[in-house]
């Protein structure tokens, strides 16, 4: 008989920030049932990506096992951990629990792409739990930038897992469950084997900042400012849009939401019971009729998205609504690594108008991640046997193994495709899984090495030729013709690019051999062959080529 194993394995989240996915087995080798904890996105570049709408952990091998799967679990509501549901859920086809905010927010997105709503399943904070297969899973509040966060509590015959998910020691977090120390040292008494950590702020070295010590700097700010004012942080974090709703309440200024995001997440709010009491609100229509220095913006777009709130007043009205010289746009959030020219291009745009932006102080804006200090804390409240590091680049991986292992603790770096069997008092990396990532283009799916993208970037770094010629018995009937596409219209023989190319193709075709004419693969790689040589001697580039081959017969 197979001696029976518990496993994880990570599909995204580890060795990056963002796209999580990760999965627990427990069961004979071969034969586990399986959990999966978070179906979040990472967000594509215009550099690396571009087109992509959104990019999902590649699940083809959890995919080929979809009939061991007991059950989907969702830690939180940010984008980067339920983001994906909507898309993926076809594919796993498995029941999905959450809280009821993060439940809320999955309806929302099944509702979007015509999923059954009743897979998605309400659960209560711990000490609720729920039985699927050999595990049994509870949701254990922790603190963090949206409300009803949860580390999961993962019971298993071969010992507790505790998945932090995303969060912070904050004993005062405006919105939300606050961390209580007591109720995570009951959890850990009875022992446990793994703890699965966030590692995002591992290398901040004080301890994390609580979210109610912006709100009397905010509110000071606000009510010093003249003129329209806008701020923008993530819309998620509903502890800070309240926050910064306050303030310009408190100021006399009537709050308008700008955003689908941000008006969808307070909603949300409201309908669940997270927040009762936030300030009125009136529609940007009806903003119109309130004077300028009257009015507190709440906009989306603080990572400067291309089509959030923020970014279109950046260059203009939105929704009728338009900023002018003496107004001010206050960024309550930091700048995500990777959209600094983003975000500093609306910034540039925003001082061409005359309009003041605060931004990068630290006073408006804490993290919701714990730091250096606040990992350390939690290893020792925890006790586990083992530390997992999770949620964060692999140097952030390496640094968190590195504490927890000065501090006396086992600890194994697990990026993404390493699977890792807890069985033992060791952990130990059992196998490799080819992991990648899935694209959201357009309405379609695919793969990240399908080439579709990859054409897409050298199309627009080299430029595109379109060649056509029409071939009649193996004869060339008239001259080929070239479209050009990206590439400029004159190269160094001084005449236009699109007669040299003609010109050297058709001499080509004159004096080709019948063997290539009749052979269309043939006669496809010496006309793309020639064009990309003459292409690179006129203007330096080696475009990408098309070929029509279009045969008549007598």
């Amino acid at each position: 008989m197979m001696s029976e194993r518990l496993l994880y394995l990570p599909l995204g989240g580890a060795g990056e920030i963002g796209m999580n996915c990760y999965v627990y087995g427990y069961g004979p080798e071969g034969d586990e049932r399986y959990i999966v904890v978070d179906l979040g996105v990472t967000f594509p570049s215009m550099d690396g990506t571009p087109g992509v709408d959104l990019i999902f952990a590649d699940i083809a091998w959890l995919e080929e096992r979809k009939d061991r799967i007991e059950a989907i679990f969702i830690t939180h509501a940010h984008e980067d951990h339920v983001g994906a549901v909507g898309h993926l859920w076809p594919r796993l086809d498995a029941p999905v629990y959450a809280r009821a905010f993060t439940a809320h927010i999955a309806r929302l997105k099944f509702e979007e792409h015509g999923h059954d709503e009743l897979q998605i399943k309400t659960v209560s904070k711990w000490p609720e739990t729920i039985q699927c297969g050999p595990f049994t899973v509870g949701f254990l509040p922790v603190s963090h930038s949206i409300p009803e966060s949860s580390a999961l509590v993962i019971d298993t015959p071969a010992g507790r897992v505790i998945h932090t998910g995303d969060f912070k020691l904050d004993e005062n977090p405006v919105v939300g469950e606050p961390f209580d120390r007591e109720l995570w040292e009951s959890v850990a008494s009875s022992g446990v084997k793994a703890l699965v950590c966030d590692s995002t702020n591992v290398f901040s070295p004080k301890p994390g900042r609580s979210e109610s010590e912006v709100v009397e700097p905010i509110t000071k700010l606000v009510a010093s400012l003249d003129g329209m004012v806008a701020a923008t942080t993530f819309a998620s974090n509903i502890a800070r849009v309240k926050t910064l709703a306050e303030a310009g309440s408190k100021a006399g200024r009537s709050v308008v939401l700008l955003g689908r995001a941000m008006r969808r997440m307070i909603t949300a709010a409201i309908e669940t019971g997270i927040i009762a009491d936030f300030p009125k609100t009136v529609s940007p229509e009806n903003a119109g009729d309130i004077p300028r220095e009257n009015l507190m913006l709440l906009t989306t777009g603080s990572q400067g998205e291309h089509r959030a709130a923020t970014a279109q007043l950046s260059r203009g009205k939105y929704l009728g609504l338009k900023m002018t010289e003496g107004d001010t746009v206050i960024f309550s959030s930091k700048t995500i690594p990777g959209n600094e020219v983003s975000v500093g291009r609306i910034l540039n745009s925003f001082s061409e108008m005359g309009v003041e932006t605060i931004s990068g102080r630290d006073e408006y804006h804490v993290s919701g991640h714990a730091n250096g200090p606040d990992l350390a804390l939690l290893h020792e409240i925890v006790k586990p046997q083992i530390v997992i590091p999770m949620h964060g680049e692999h140097r952030h991986l390496r640094e968190h193994a590195k504490m927890a292992e000065s501090n006396g603790f086992q600890a194994i770096v697990a990026p993404n495709g390493v699977g890792v069997d807890l069985s033992g008092n060791t952990p130990r990396v059992s196998e490799y899984v080819e992991t990648g990532r899935t694209y959201l283009d357009g309405s379609v799916q695919i793969g990240a090495l399908d080439g579709i993208v990859r054409d897409r970037i050298r199309i627009a770094m080299n430029g595109l030729v379109v060649a056509t010629v029409i071939v009649e018995d193996d004869e060339p009937l008239g001259d080929c013709w070239c479209e050009l596409r990206g590439l400029p219209e004159v190269g160094l023989s001084r005449a236009p690019l699109v007669d040299v190319l003609e010109e050297d193709v058709n001499q080509f075709l004159m004096r080709a051999k019948p063997k290539t004419l009749s052979d269309d693969d043939a006669l496809e790689e010496e006309m793309r062959r020639i064009i990309r040589k003459t292409t690179l001697e006129e203007v330096g580039k080696k475009p990408e080529v098309q070929i029509v081959i279009s045969r008549l017969s007598s």
